[in-house]
């Protein structure tokens, strides 16, 4: 009964057209009512107790189906997918302890999955190496799970090797090479993605993950609709294949359909309410319909999915800034700094929102750092830099030294947009020079004032234990 109402639901949406309420297994609450009854009398065992969870969880009765499902892996604890089941509805570490688990070796496979699932991938990878310590060395599903960590990671070089390592191991897995795809679209790497696609196709064009693959093939090619037609394929063959809702929301960003990428993020999260970047491409869709408020929950949701991650912060912060609310939005800024910001945004940032708030040292400080940064990395943020510049020649000038006003006023002249600014400040400084030889006295009077004004030129960095 369940697979009969399951199959029409799913043929119901095997369009990809925008959810409505007949994608609905409505045979759920008959069936719950049955699944129930033999519960009490007892004699539900345990795949037929994962059955009834898994019921309950699409009723959203979720405190129930935790309990029903941790009851049939009890019952029947080397059935995995009890497991899968239960580790959707774990939302944080605190959750997870609480479970009463049977001791088995199948509970350490849950626990690092689990894991994975909440972002706590350190905790995942130092199981999975103890599981590859202890026999599992050349199992490739323990491989992929050690690479999607280093994925979740951001560690794209370690994540790309672990999935290299593994086709070598098993050169017609096609298990998880949608996330390869993924990595090597993120790189750029278009030989690479165009080999995996070939291979992919002459060993199953009808899996999901070849669909996938190929989708990420067409949109690296910008053939945004054909992407689209292979991820529209992906989900005829797996409607709850979550990657692929998120994927079409950003083909359909790149295409300017908004109403339909909002469908499609709506759809990845009702797979997945801990995706987190299909509330992050919502909030970048609100953002460009340039409705703030929305645009601030979802970018909430996001961050709150990845608290360590610099990009759901800043874009936390820019939403806050729109806002006007400013101390909201320095918050976040100095949250990315701190945490490690992955695109070099958060400083910059950062010191411009000191800047709107009046905060003249930390302004300078940040603007110190960010020139820093910029000049290791040897950024071309031009627009950037020589605002920076330009701050920190007035911000010298007016704390009376000089020589450092000057040398960030020479920088300015290189630019364009702070030229003739530069030219002005030049011509003052050197008429402040000019004042202080011709009046020794004003001069003894300046020196004073510098004795006692810290030494900016040479700015501490901006301390990182300073709450916002």
């Amino acid at each position: 009964m369940y697979s009969s109402g399951e199959k029409k639901r799913l043929d119901d949406i095997a369009e990809v057209s925008p959810p409505n309420d007949k994608s609905k297994n409505t045979v759920l609450k008959s069936l719950r009512l049955q699944l129930q009854k033999a519960h009490l009398a007892g004699s539900l065992d345990g795949y037929c107790l994962y059955l009834y969870g898994v019921v309950l969880k699409k009723l959203q009765l979720e405190k129930h189906a935790l309990e029903i499902l941790c009851e049939a892996i009890q019952s029947e604890p080397l059935y995995w997918g009890s497991w899968l089941e239960l580790a959707t509805l774990v939302s944080d570490r605190e959750m997870l302890n609480d479970l009463v688990l049977p001791n088995c070796w199948m509970k350490d496979f849950f626990l690092a999955h689990t894991y994975l699932e909440i972002q706590m991938n350190e905790s995942a990878l130092e199981i999975y190496t103890k599981l590859m310590e202890q026999g599992f060395s050349k199992s490739t599903y323990v491989m992929a799970q050690i690479a999607i960590a280093y994925h979740n990671m951001r560690d794209l070089e370690k994540a790309i090797s672990g999935f290299q390592d593994i086709l070598k191991v098993d050169p017609y897995r096609l298990d998880n090479m949608d996330i390869y795809s993924n990595l090597l679209y993120v790189k750029e790497m278009r030989v690479e993605l165009s080999n995996l696609a070939h291979n992919s196709c002459d060993i199953d064009k009808y899996r999901f993950e070849t669909c996938c693959v190929i989708g990420n093939f067409y949109s690296l090619r910008t053939q945004h609709e054909k992407a689209v037609l292979y991820f529209q394929r992906a989900l005829k063959l797996n409607p709850n294949y979550l990657s692929a809702w998120t994927l079409m929301g950003h083909e359909y960003m790149e295409m300017k359909n908004t109403s339909f990428a909002i469908q499609a993020y709506r759809q990845a999260i009702e797979v997945n309410k801990r995706d987190y970047r299909a509330w992050y491409g919502l909030g970048q869709t609100y953002e460009i319909l340039k409705m703030p408020f929305y645009c601030l929950y979802y970018y909430k949701q996001a961050q709150q999915l990845r608290p360590y991650d610099s990009r759901m912060l800043v874009a936390l912060g820019e939403a806050y800034e729109k806002l006007d609310k400013l101390k909201e939005a320095k918050k976040c800024f100095w949250k990315a700094h701190a945490v490690g910001d992955v695109e070099g945004m958060a400083l910059i940032k950062l010191a411009k929102m000191y800047e709107k708030l009046n905060e003249e040292k930390q302004s300078a400080a940040a603007y110190t750092d960010y020139i820093r940064d910029a000049e290791a990395r040897n950024a071309t943020d031009r627009d950037e830099l020589c605002h920076a510049y330009l701050y920190l020649a007035k911000y010298y000038y007016e704390h009376l030294k000089l020589e450092e006003a000057h040398e960030n006023a020479q920088k300015c002249l290189d630019y364009p947009e702070t030229k003739e600014d530069a030219k002005t400040l030049l011509r003052q400084i050197a008429a402040r020079r000019m004042h202080t030889e011709d009046n020794r006295n004003n001069s003894n009077q300046f020196r004073q004032q510098n004795t006692n004004t810290p030494a900016t030129g040479h700015l501490s960095p901006m301390n990182l234990t300073f709450t916002p």
